[in-house]
C-alpha cells in the first residue's frame, strides 16, 4: 500500500484518514496537523522521510508564481529539507494542470459561462493557473493578494498589474513567517469579517478555502465557490451563508476534499519519481489516466452534478 501524508501547519481539527484505490494502486492518504507549530511539522516531516511514499505541505505554499517567475518561501523551504529523501510537494504542479483544467471543463463540458461574471480571486500567485485560465474565460477579475494576504485593500484587475506588484513584494514577502501570510493553527477555525464589499459585488469568489473563511460575511447569498480543501463542517457553514453552488477542484473522499499537495503526491507516488522529475505533459497524462472531476454542488438543494 502506498502512503501519503500531508503535514500540515492547519489546525489539527481537520486531521482526516482515508484508504482508497487509484489505478489499481491502493492508497493510505492521511493529513497531520500541527496547529501552526513549525518545530513540530518539521520533527513530523523529518519522522515520515523514507518511510512514507510522499509528503505534503498543507497549510502553507512552497512557491508562488506570477508573470514566469517563481518565488520560494524561505520557511516552506526548511521544511521540506527535512526530508531529503521521500518527495515533498506543496500542490504548485496540480494548481498549474488540474485547476486550469477544471476551469475549462466546467465551461466546455457544463456550459458554465465566466464570461463578464464578477469573480473574486482572493490569492492568484499561489494558483496562477487557475488565475490564467479565468482570465482567459472572459471574467471580469479581481485579485486579492494584496488585501486578502497583507490586508492592503488595493484591487488588482489584471494578470500584467499582478506580476508587477508581485516583483516588488514577493522577494520580500517570501522571507516572512507564513503566519504572518496565510491562516494557521487556530485561525483556520475563526472567521472575521472584513474587506466586505469585494465578496457582495462578486459572481463567484475562487481560490485558497483559508483565504476565502477568514474574512467572509455572514449572509454569501447566490454566491458560486470554486475552491478545495473543504471538510463537512466548512459545506455546512457555507449552506448557511446562503451559498448557492459549490465546486471543489479536487474530487471528494470519505466526505471532504483534500488539498492539492495531497493529490499531487498521489500523482508523484504513481510516477515513483520526484516532482521535479515529472513536466507539465506527465501531469496531464496522470490526471487523464486518473479522470479526476470536480465535486459540483448545489448547496441550499443539496444537489450534486455528476461531472
Amino acid at each position: 500500500m502506498k502512503r501519503v501524508v500531508s503535514v500540515s501547519l492547519g489546525s489539527s481539527k481537520r486531521n482526516h484518514t482515508v484508504k482508497i484505490e487509484i489505478l489499481g494502486e491502493e492508497f493510505s492518504i492521511e493529513r497531520i496537523g500541527t496547529d501552526g507549530d513549525v518545530k513540530k511539522a518539521m520533527e513530523i516531516i523529518a519522522s515520515l522521510d523514507g518511510k512514507v511514499n510522499a509528503i505534503g505541505l498543507g497549510g502553507t505554499d512552497l512557491y508562488i508564481y506570477a508573470g514566469g517567475r517563481r518565488y520560494t518561501f524561505r520557511e516552506s523551504l526548511k521544511l521540506k529539507n527535512c526530508a531529503p529523501n521521500t518527495p515533498v510537494v506543496d500542490g504548485s504542479s496540480l494548481k498549474n494542470t488540474l485547476e486550469r483544467r477544471v476551469i475549462e471543463y466546467l465551461r466546455t463540458n457544463l456550459n458554465f459561462s465566466f464570461k463578464g461574471k464578477k469573480v473574486l480571486m482572493v490569492s492568484a500567485v499561489d494558483r496562477f493557473g487557475m488565475a490564467e485560465a479565468l482570465s482567459a474565460s472572459g471574467a471580469n477579475l479581481v485579485f486579492g493578494d494584496l488585501i486578502f494576504g497583507l490586508g492592503i485593500p488595493v484591487p488588482l484587475h489584471s494578470l500584467r498589474t499582478l506580476s508587477r506588484v508581485a516583483r516588488i513584494f514577493a522577494p520580500f514577502v517570501v522571507k516572512l513567517p507564513i503566519k504572518f501570510l496565510y491562516p494557521t493553527g487556530a485561525k483556520q477555525e475563526s472567521t472575521t469579517p472584513k474587506f466586505e464589499s469585494y465578496y457582495k459585488e462578486a459572481d463567484i469568489i475562487a481560490g485558497d478555502f483559508h483565504f476565502i473563511k477568514k474574512h467572509m460575511p455572514k449572509i454569501l447569498e447566490g454566491k458560486t465557490i470554486i475552491t478545495n480543501t473543504v471538510t463537512m463542517a466548512d459545506i455546512e457553514d457555507l449552506r448557511l451563508r446562503k451559498v448557492e453552488l459549490l465546486i471543489t477542484t479536487t474530487p471528494e473522499l470519505a466526505g471532504r476534499s483534500f488539498g492539492t499537495n495531497v493529490m499531487e503526491g498521489v500523482l508523484v507516488s504513481l510516477a515513483g519519481k520526484g516532482p521535479e522529475e515529472l513536466s507539465k505533459d506527465d501531469f496531464e497524462d496522470l490526471l487523464d489516466r486518473i479522470d479526476f472531476k470536480p465535486r459540483i454542488e448545489y448547496l441550499q438543494t443539496g444537489k450534486e452534478v455528476k461531472a
